[in-house]
C-alpha cells in the first residue's frame, strides 16, 4: 500500500529459446534488456534466469506497478531493440504471458 492506495501489480513472463549456437548471444541481448528496463518508470523488478532442464531456454520475469506502466514499457525503445536484436537468435517466437499476482493470504 502506498499512501492508502493499493498497487495493482502487472506481471509479465517471457520464455525465449535460442537457436543452436546462439545461446550466449541471446543471453547477452536479454541481459542488456533487463539492465536497461530496470530503470523504466513503474518497474518493480525484472529478472533473467536460464533453464537448468532445457538448454538454450531463458525466462524474463517482470513486475510493474500497474498495467499502464507495463503497456508503456511494451511500447518503449527498449522493447523495440529487444525484438530486433533477439529475433534472429530465437528458435521460434517467444512465449509472452501476463499474470495476476496471488499472495499467500489470497489462498485462504
Amino acid at each position: 500500500m502506498t499512501g492508502g492506495a493499493e498497487i495493482q501489480l502487472s506481471v509479465v513472463a517471457g520464455l525465449f529459446t535460442a537457436r543452436p549456437g546462439k545461446e550466449a548471444e541471446l543471453g547477452a541481448v536479454l541481459a542488456r534488456y533487463v539492465i536497461v528496463s530496470r530503470g523504466h518508470p513503474g518497474c518493480r523488478n525484472i529478472d533473467l534466469v536460464a533453464s537448468l532442464t532445457v538448454p538454450a531456454r531463458y525466462l524474463v520475469y517482470e513486475k510493474w506497478e500497474s498495467s499502464d506502466h507495463q503497456r508503456a514499457h511494451m511500447a518503449s525503445e527498449a522493447m523495440s531493440e529487444l525484438a530486433g536484436s533477439a529475433a534472429p537468435l530465437l528458435s521460434g517466437p517467444p512465449d509472452l504471458a501476463l499474470y495476476e499476482p496471488i499472495s499467500a493470504h489470497d489462498l485462504d
